[in-house]
């Protein structure tokens, strides 16, 4: 065994049981770090089964205090499932999500913040504030491609894009809102081409909202406050290359953005079920992603996304996210 930060020789150091099975320790001979062998969640000692329980709450958009309250367990170990699983959440997504065979993608970002709103926080904050959650959404198969958590700028629009770019097999066609890293001055300054070059068809969708003035027959004005926007109109405009102009669409990544919010109290506004610390955002952004690509069953298909596209043959439980993460 070789110890996981110099690379050093690690010899036994004890063991302890959980109520999967005796877990083996073990000590660096160089640097003296102690750790344990490979578990399916490192640094966590309850049963596979109740870890399993844990993260379909978390993905069910309960938060830490409900699901310390419904699973008897302190917050901490709450905590600890969900920081864990996360993380190791991100590198499973990196792994399987590989040259996944694309016609029709879509791209949109989701508002959030950690800990204080962007108004309560110093602009040059890299840990709080205002984060965004960018997201890619194959259109047939549901499967979330990629995501990244960070801050809405033209520098992160190019890190995510590049590595959507490295997901997908071949040519698409890639459908954004009109932002102006996604659109560009011209086709070869935007993000969209510094990451696909021409090897895309890319065209952007934007649309302009506004309060409905008035009901349907009457001249009464609707009262916004239980009344949505509404979309007056919608322009589509090819970028890069040559997509079908009836095919340039977000909603479907914008119905997306409505799961993250129902299925992930973090993202659920004016509640308190924000994050506190952006590596917390983070893991729970993984590891909803991961639950929606293996877990979740869509109504498009009876399938899960990751069924769908070929990425695995079978529905996952729970229990096997938290196996396929050792």
């Amino acid at each position: 065994m070789n110890c996981r930060c110099c690379q050093g020789e690690a010899k036994r150091f004890g063991h302890f049981q959980n109520r999967n099975r005796t877990v083996q320790r073990y000590r660096c001979t160089r640097c003296g770090t102690s750790f344990s062998e490979s578990q399916p969640l490192g640094g966590v000692r309850i049963e596979t089964a109740k870890a399993a329980q844990v993260v379909t709450l978390i993905c069910e958009g309960l938060g830490i205090r409900a699901i310390a309250r419904v699973t008897q367990l302190d917050q901490k170990t709450a905590m600890n499932i969900l920081a864990s699983a996360g993380e190791q959440c991100a590198r499973l997504l990196d792994e399987k999500v590989r040259n996944v065979t694309v016609k029709q993608c879509e791209v949109d970002e989701l508002y959030s913040f950690v800990r204080t709103r962007p108004d309560n926080t110093e602009a040059d904050d890299e840990e709080h504030g205002e984060f965004f959650l960018y997201l890619s959404l194959d259109r047939d198969s549901k499967l979330i491609l990629n995501h990244l958590v960070a801050k809405r700028n033209g520098d992160n629009c190019r890190v995510f894009l590049k590595d959507l770019r490295a997901r997908i097999a071949g040519r698409c066609q890639l459908s954004t809102d009109g932002w102006k890293p996604y659109a560009g001055g011209r086709y070869n300054t935007s993000a969209v081409y510094h990451a696909f070059g021409d090897d895309v068809d890319h065209g952007t969708e934007i649309k302009q909202f506004g309060n409905v003035v008035s009901r349907v027959g009457t001249n009464k004005p609707v009262p916004r406050r239980f009344n949505p926007i509404v979309c007056k109109w919608v322009k589509r405009t090819a970028r890069i290359g040559n997509p079908d102009p009836a095919q340039i669409n977000t909603s479907r990544a914008e119905r997306l953005n409505l799961s993250v919010r129902i299925f992930n109290g973090r993202f659920t506004r004016l509640t308190l079920g924000y994050s506190k610390t952006l590596e917390n955002h983070k893991a729970a952004a993984a590891l909803f992603t991961a639950h929606y690509n293996f877990c979740r069953v869509h109504s498009a298909h009876s399938k899960t996304p990751a069924q769908s596209a070929g990425v695995t043959d079978r529905v996952w439980s729970a229990n096997d996210l938290i196996s396929n993460l050792a």
